[in-house]
């Protein structure tokens, strides 16, 4: 059952100055998805796509001034006597407040600065108890405790008398974890919960969030541009480019076929386990900033190998995949051919525990 449908979200910021006279930028340019109960749905992209802009609006965490917000991103609200879903972007900000902790979460990208650095631990997982919760004292602390131990922190009633700079980066990261998980939210946003953390904490983060997520029953929307954690935790990804979603698939007809071009090239860059020594990578030509406007063409253009003529004239519709099945979507009017070489033909690092 569906319990978040975002449905043509837009995000734009008005221009510099102190008169907002300059250009303005859509950082989120219609984008459109959907979570299911217990699913893990994942917002794929290079920096600057609009991921964790998006996490933000549906948070309701986005300044009020010099933003505008579009779109709808109806959240179904649980009981047998809820009227229907909350469109989350309408919602005044005292009615969001009460969603978030008990029904929406979110893991912030860097734990050093989502964590205050001059409160303790507990203090800071304890707010989150007597607020959503209703529980004080002792039975704070214990169930504080309870939670850290719950994610693997060694000595929980030690480390809730410690400050953030005391922990390492995977312990902040578990309490972020456990400080998001503390009320058993229904929705769990994870943006980018493994940046800066060494490979074998990595693994250990995203395993204790698909633990977290079966034994719960979260739906988890997971925010990276590493392709390994994606081919390990996501059931379906949502690939982003310049605001947009730009392929949209199951994570194994996505990793097996590609069909949008900057898809391909995310894939086709990873090294390969079974790469003879000295391959070169295949990077994807430009940067970011090599792109045109949406209305005037493919974004994605000046960077493709694949481009003709109409990828510069209008806007491209997301519609099916060619030879594609269970809702495999691209946003590109020349994909990438099912059979092309490069795409997924070898296994790559992180797609052994898809």
């Amino acid at each position: 059952m569906t319990l978040l449908s975002v449905e043509e979200l837009t995000v734009t910021f008005a221009g510099r100055g102190g008169d907002r006279s300059g250009p303005a930028t859509d950082a989120v340019a219609g984008v459109s998805f959907t979570v299911a109960e217990g699913e893990v749905v994942g917002l794929v992209g290079e920096s600057g796509c609009g991921k964790s802009v998006t996490s933000l609006a549906l948070m309701g965490l986005l300044p009020q001034r010099g933003v505008r917000v579009g779109g709808r991103a109806l959240f179904r609200r649980p009981g047998p006597g809820a009227s229907g879903p909350v469109d989350l972007l309408a919602l005044s900000r005292s009615a969001i407040r009460d969603l978030r902790g008990t029904q929406l979460a979110m893991i912030f990208q860097d734990p050093l600065s989502s964590l205050n650095p001059v409160v303790p631990i507990g203090v800071q997982v304890t707010e989150i108890l007597t607020r959503h919760r209703g529980l004080r004292g002792a039975a704070a602390r214990a169930e504080a405790a309870h939670l850290l131990d719950r994610v693997g922190i060694p000595d929980p009633a030690r480390r809730l008398k410690e400050y953030p700079h005391q922990l390492s980066g995977g312990m902040r990261q578990r309490a972020l974890i456990a400080m998001a998980v503390a009320c058993a939210p229904r929705l769990l946003i994870a943006d980018e919960p493994t940046t800066a953390l060494d490979v074998t904490i990595q693994a250990q983060i995203l395993e204790l969030l698909k633990e977290l997520v079966d034994d719960q029953g979260t739906a988890l929307l997971m925010i990276t541009h590493d392709l390994g954690v994606v081919a390990g935790i996501c059931d379906t990804v949502n690939v982003l480019y310049a605001g947009k979603v730009v392929e949209a698939a199951g994570r194994r007809p996505l990793f097996a076929a590609p069909a949008h071009p900057y898809a391909h090239g995310l894939l086709a860059s990873i090294p390969r386990l079974d790469a003879p020594r000295g391959e070169r990578l295949h990077p994807i030509r430009g940067s970011i900033n090599d792109r045109l406007s949406w209305p005037d063409g493919c974004a994605f253009a000046p960077r493709c190998d694949h481009y003709t003529l109409e990828c510069l004239h209008g806007t491209p519709e997301l519609t099916a995949a060619p030879h594609a099945t269970g809702g495999h979507q691209v946003r590109c009017v020349n994909p990438v051919p099912h059979d092309a070489p490069g795409a997924a033909d070898t296994p790559r690092k992180g797609e052994a525990s898809a």
